[in-house]
This record gives structure tokens, C-alpha cells and sequence, in this order.
């Protein structure tokens, strides 16, 4: 019997690897494009001592937080929406 016409689909290779938590956290709140449009964001750079920089980073850290977002709030607290 001849198997000349016969496909055969041959899948991804098996892994027992694991998705990184931070990763299905990231996919299960991107952005879509459909929410309503927001204010384009500007990046800022500022030089800060080590030592402050590692204990922002290290609360942060803890509370599961991104520096950015941190960062972002207290400066929202400051001066306010414009």
C-alpha cells in the first residue's frame, strides 16, 4: 500500500519548560488598541544614587510594583494632572 498521498501534520516540539509568571501577567493586561486613546507618554531620565536607586527597587520589588509606575504616581502627587 503506497503512502505517497498521505499528510501527516507534525506538531511543535513538547517542552517541559514553563511559561514565566511575569509573562502570562503581561499578556493577561497589554493593551488591545480598542480601550480609548490615551495621552502619549514622554520619557524622562534622571541620574539618582545607587543606594536610593536599589531601595526603590527592592520595595518595588516586594509589592510585585514596576519602578516606572512608582515613579510616575509620586510625580502625579506632586504636580498634578496639567
Amino acid at each position: 500500500m503506497s503512502e505517497k498521498g498521505k499528510k501527516i501534520s507534525i506538531g511543535t516540539k513538547p517542552t517541559t519548560r514553563q511559561t514565566p509568571v511575569a509573562a502570562d501577567a503581561w499578556v493577561e493586561t497589554r493593551e488591545t488598541g480598542q480601550e480609548e486613546e490615551k495621552e502619549k507618554l514622554k520619557r524622562l531620565t534622571i541620574d539618582i544614587p545607587e543606594s536610593l536607586h536599589r531601595a526603590i527597587k527592592t520595595q518595588c520589588a516586594g509589592r510585585g510594583a514596576k519602578i516606572a509606575d512608582e515613579v510616575r504616581e509620586l510625580l502625579m502627587q506632586k504636580y498634578g494632572k496639567s
